[in-house]
């Protein structure tokens, strides 16, 4: 699962930062995250593309199911 959420920038006014969560048997790496990255800017554009890759155990959800990418901002 993953979501994306705007960071302040202080060249860029913002920039996107990526949250992912791994399925068991993968491990969060650097190679991974540039990867990410490299699949995003080749199927949809280099501006869109994720400048921050965290890797976290759990997203944060509501009751039905939704992302909670206010408590993802809290936590940077």
């Amino acid at each position: 699962m993953a979501a994306v959420i705007g960071v302040p920038d202080p060249v860029r006014t913002e920039t996107v930062k990526a949250f992912v969560t791994l399925q068991p048997g993968h491990a969060a790496s650097d190679a991974l995250a540039a990867a990410l990255i490299a699949h995003v800017r080749h199927r949809l554009s280099p501006h869109l593309a994720p400048r921050v890759v965290a890797f976290i155990e759990a997203m944060p959800t509501t009751a039905t199911g939704k992302i909670m990418r206010r408590a993802l901002r809290d936590t940077g």
